[in-house]
């Protein structure tokens, strides 16, 4: 049967999620979880979700009582969100939705890896632009013709963040839409929100997040979008008609109500974040300033893969990535203290 595959699925590589190791021994800082559990209100929710009726029949295929809290919480057209089975599933019904077989996607590098997949699977070409030496954005943007452009703010691997005025900026230049990939913007000082309300819309500006980094909730799998509603509404008709179960619905509406709880969670990373970025350059790593939960750690030195590997022989997952014509590089997720001293006291040994 492996001949009758599309040829754009065979010639793929396809994209490799982070490590998800079964030992619970390993410290685990290798895929961005927050290390924090979620907020008590989710089990209280779930548990009351927890019914024949509710698992029995199929969920609200829009997701009208998150949409709601969202719209309460973030001062967003609860009509301008579109629910998604975590923001990688948002990510993908827009690329249906613009991207036509043979288009042309486009996002800076090095960034997130899903991107040139995306492109793969719609069998679009895709272009990457690099950033400039401050992790900025270049001043002119030169493929303005692309269907779709994604740019990850805070940007993954290297945590940095592009300014909202920027980014509106390259909005007004591109023909198709900027999809604004803030699956860390929670933890950042900015986000691009705004640009999609009413007051300070740039009309082809599509917001994604996730709950899976800030909320806790990477294993209910829970994700969204804002923006102009008149776009929600046609991309309702690509999206699963019901992509998102009762749980995931529930844990997400619960976690998003209870933001004192995860202010508290947030300081507590910001904290940690700071710390060890001190650390791992005093200990010869050349560290970007980081906005999310994730440092980007690079030496010019000596090859990092190695230092993964043998922090790997001592249970403690980082994420090795390397990029063609950016080099390679090792992101850590920001853990509790404890994960951090213990990260540290290990590389003090290997540098």
């Amino acid at each position: 049967m492996i001949e009758h595959l599309r040829p754009a699925v065979r010639a793929m590589s396809g994209y490799v999620p982070g490590e998800q190791p079964r030992d619970g021994a390993f410290v685990k800082l290798n895929t961005n979880e927050n290390p924090y559990p979620p907020s008590p209100r989710v089990f209280d929710a779930l548990r009351d979700a927890l019914t024949a009726d509710r698992l029995r029949r199929y969920p609200d295929p829009t997701g009208v009582h998150f949409r709601q809290m969202a719209g309460r919480v973030l001062g967003v057209d609860p009509d301008g969100v579109l629910i998604g089975n975590g923001s990688d599933d948002i990510l993908t019904i827009v690329t249906r939705a613009f991207v036509p077989e043979g288009g042309l996607i486009v996002s800076p590098t090095p960034s997130y890896l899903l991107y040139r997949t995306l492109a793969d699977l719609q069998g679009a070409r895709f272009q990457t632009v690099p950033f400039a030496a401050d992790w900025d954005l270049p001043e002119a943007w030169p493929l303005e013709q692309a269907h779709l452009t994604f740019v990850a703010n805070p940007n993954s691997p290297s945590g940095t963040t592009v300014g909202r005025e920027r980014l509106q900026r390259l909005a007004a230049e591109l023909k198709g839409p900027l999809v604004v990939d803030e699956a860390y913007a929670d933890f950042a000082d900015d986000n691009a929100l705004e640009l999609t309300k009413p007051n300070g819309r740039s009309p082809g500006v599509i917001v994604s997040r996730t709950f899976s980094k800030y909320y806790s909730l990477a294993g209910v799998r829970f994700g969204f979008a804002v923006a102009d509603p008149a776009v929600v509404r046609e991309l309702l008709k690509v999206k699963d008609s019901y992509n998102c179960d009762v749980l995931s619905l529930t844990a997400a509406t619960a976690a998003l109500e209870d933001q004192d709880y995860y202010r508290s969670l947030r300081v507590k990373i910001l904290a940690t974040r700071g710390r060890m970025t001190e650390a791992l350059a005093r200990l010869g790593f050349v560290i970007p300033p980081s906005q999310a939960n994730f440092v980007w750690c690079r030496r010019d030195d000596r090859p990092v893969k190695p230092l993964y590997e043998e922090l790997k022989k001592r249970c403690i997952l980082v994420r090795y990535m390397n990029y063609e014509g950016s080099g390679d590089g090792l992101r850590i997720t920001v853990g509790t203290d404890a994960e951090a001293d213990r990260l540290l006291e290990e590389l003090v040994g290997l540098v």
